[in-house]
């Protein structure tokens, strides 16, 4: 194995796993690969956290894995309530017809905006996920 390092996941900390989950399957319509817990001296070491015990879900995002992770205990939120900001992070996702996908979305999800197309052609729509974590749509 090589020790130039690969991309493996994208991870989200959140307050609600189930929750969590029930939103990027049923919005994004992604499917879970696995479900688990891990806990211990050294799973507590390499987090950094006393007494730490994480819930995952890992999903299948065409190929990229997303992973859900709910801590105990749980952290003070840090939410950037703009994408701008200094350590903002956000997932992104395409769809073949972005309109198509914004008429369909649940009337209590959150968007900044109805879709838009920016000067670079692209057209994008952000939302936020149960958690307030941003995430981008883009037409594909």
């Amino acid at each position: 194995m090589s020790s130039t390092p690969t991309a493996h996941h994208v991870g989200v900390t959140v307050t609600d796993l189930d929750r969590a989950v029930e939103f990027y399957r049923e919005v994004l319509d992604l499917d879970v690969l696995d479900r688990f817990t891990v806990s211990g001296g050294a799973f507590s070491d390499a987090v950094g956290v006393d007494g730490a015990t994480g819930n995952f879900a890992h999903l299948d995002a065409d190929g990229a894995r997303i992973e859900l992770v709910e801590y105990d205990p749980e952290g003070r939120p840090r939410s950037a309530e703009t994408v701008n900001q200094p350590g903002a992070k956000h997932l992104g996702f395409a769809v073949d017809d972005l309109d198509a996908f914004y008429e369909g979305l649940p009337s209590d999800v959150e968007t900044t905006s109805e879709p838009r197309t920016t000067a670079s052609g692209t057209k994008i729509l952000f939302l936020r996920d149960p958690e307030d974590n941003l995430v981008e749509v883009v037409e594909a």
